[in-house]
């Protein structure tokens, strides 16, 4: 730090992301300039702004989907090179947002595990160790370093539309537990876990990429709920945490999101919790995050006590901010040495100035049998058995079974699933809110069968969803629906005679769906949250 320049600690604030496979992508060079990247590729906006480091994404397509695992492999290195011959030779944060379930950026070749919430329903702190320790392997092999995950919000709001299944479940108890079994084992595999997203993203109905969430829990409730996970994990020494872009007027009643508050992250986090580690923002690139002017956010977020920037929507914008707020004297030198000092001493801890590469041959460990087979065996324990009349489930091979549902809902692929196991199954998939035509076409066709399953995507909060259920029960066949996202869709038809909870639309889930439709595996999963009014936490059934 002593012989850094001004110029080069401002630079270690800042993960950004850039578009490209390589380096030095003449691809995208344009799109970079575009899109307000400060630099036509990562190895000029290394060179430009010394970065702290890069956060890899699919649509930036530094990840494929499937992904090319040598070119991310080999995209790291080159990163790691370029970082380490610059006139100060600092490794990079390389990060990525690997929560499992929904949010994951390594898909097939790689492991894809159930999420979070599947997790909770299976109530092991095993599986959830057994899945971040695959996972962190995983990404240490492609030369990731930081992890983005777990999630530490806990999921009390059936509206939310940010979280639901991204959380563990609406016990924080059960939270804390199984995010700290993923923190461990994230750090045992020397990826940094980051706790997300404080002070707690649980209980909204707005979804902050697009909106500003307030979150009206009164400090009782907060210390109970909210706060608990994240204080466990500060207790067991997690290095980071991420903000959240939420309001919170216990806490701080300026109107201003978690990100831009100082009575949050700093008098609350840093002296009361007493977290010494990383506090890193959401990306600054939510709307959110963008309750001032441009320049003012970054400023502001670090002002409020975060060490890390992340994703600034405008890199050299931000990055100027930065570095005329502190000659102007709006921050001093001595705070910047306060997040700089904790961003390398983190480097250091995980080895990155020994040693910043990964071996190209380390991607033999990505997608291994063993670790497939682990995703299975958590798929097939989360799977919830919520309701079951007359025994509809499992179902028997001499009746006919019509699937229908959103496609995103995987109606064909759960049939597909079915029919290879002999069952006589037809499907038909619709928008996610199915049209008039849609659902006449598939109460027809519900007619003619001796069952209907209805897969569901968050139908608690679909209106039309809810018809296609509806006009599915007045063809007088015996219908089973399966929440294939969160649990709570039966609150809109608690009348079907079978519902199944499956907290996610992966592969991976639906398969063990079909494993339990079929008898093949007994139910085990055990309900992560209330269905208000109907099921209470921890409900299950069994065959």
């Amino acid at each position: 730090m002593k012989h850094m320049t001004l110029e080069e600690k401002i630079g270690q604030l800042f993960i950004i992301h850039m578009y490209g496979q390589t380096p030095t992508d003449p691809d995208y060079e344009q799109t970079n300039l575009n899109n307000n990247r400060g630099a036509k590729n990562f190895e000029e906006a290394i060179e430009k702004y010394h970065i702290g480091g890069v956060i890899y994404f699919n649509w930036t397509d530094n990840i494929g989907t499937p992904a090319d695992l040598e070119q991310v492999n080999a995209l790291s290195n080159g990163l790691q090179e370029i970082a380490m011959d610059q006139r100060m030779p600092i490794p990079l944060f390389i990060s990525t947002d690997q929560e499992g379930g929904i949010v994951q950026r390594l898909t097939s070749p790689g492991t894809v595990f159930p999420g979070n919430m599947a997790l909770g329903a299976t109530r092991s702190a095993d599986l959830a160790a057994d899945s971040a320790s695959i996972i962190g392997t995983e990404l240490k092999s492609l030369g990731v370093n930081m992890n983005f995950a777990p999630v530490f919000d806990v999921n009390v709001n059936p509206a939310n539309p940010v979280i639901g299944v991204r959380s563990f479940a609406e016990n924080p108890d059960l939270v804390s537990e199984l995010g700290v079994a993923q923190s461990q084992a994230y750090e045992a595999e020397n990826v940094i876990p980051t706790a997300k997203h404080f002070p707690g993203h649980g209980d909204t109905d707005v979804d902050s990429h697009y909106g500003l969430p307030i979150i009206n829990h009164d400090l009782e409730t907060l210390q109970e709920v909210d706060l608990k996970p994240f204080q466990a994990g500060i207790d067991a020494g997690i290095d980071a945490i991420m903000t959240a872009h939420i309001v919170v007027p216990a806490l701080d009643d300026s109107g201003l999101p978690a990100t831009l508050s100082k009575p949050i992250l700093t008098d609350l986090l840093r002296e009361q919790m007493g977290f010494d580690g990383l506090i890193v923002t959401d990306s600054l690139g939510m709307s959110g995050a963008n309750v001032l002017e441009p320049e003012e956010v970054p400023v502001e977020a670090f002002k409020a006590g975060n060490d890390i920037l992340l994703n600034p929507p405008d890199v050299e914008l931000a990055y100027n901010a930065m570095l005329e707020a502190v000659k102007s004297g709006e921050i001093s030198e001595q705070r910047v040495d306060e997040s700089v000092y904790r961003i390398l001493k983190a480097k250091m801890e995980k080895g990155l100035f020994g040693d910043p590469f990964t071996d190209e041959d380390a991607i033999a460990n990505i997608g291994t049998e063993s670790n497939l087979a682990k995703a299975d065996e958590i798929a097939d324990k989360s799977i919830t058995l919520v309701k079951n009349d007359e025994n509809v489930l499992p179902l028997s091979q001499d009746q006919s079974v019509f699937i229908t549902g959103p496609s995103a809902a995987e109606p064909e692929y759960l049939a597909e699933q079915l029919q290879s196991k002999g069952f006589d199954v037809t499907a038909y998939a619709t928008n996610t809110s199915p049209t008039q035509a849609q659902i006449t076409e598939a109460s027809e066709q519900a007619a003619a069968a001796d069952t209907v399953i209805a897969t569901t995507y968050t139908a608690n909060t679909n209106a039309a969803q809810q018809r296609l259920v509806e006009a599915l029960m007045g063809t007088g066949k015996p219908v089973i629906a399966s929440a294939i996202r969160n649990p709570y869709d039966l609150m809109a038809f608690p009348e079907v005679d079978g519902y199944l909870a499956t907290y996610g639309n992966q592969d991976v889930s639906v398969e063990a769906l079909a494993r339990v439709i079929s008898g093949e595996v007994n139910p085990q999963g055990k309900l992560p949250v209330t269905i208000p009014e109907l099921y209470e936490y921890g409900h299950f059934l069994s065959y």
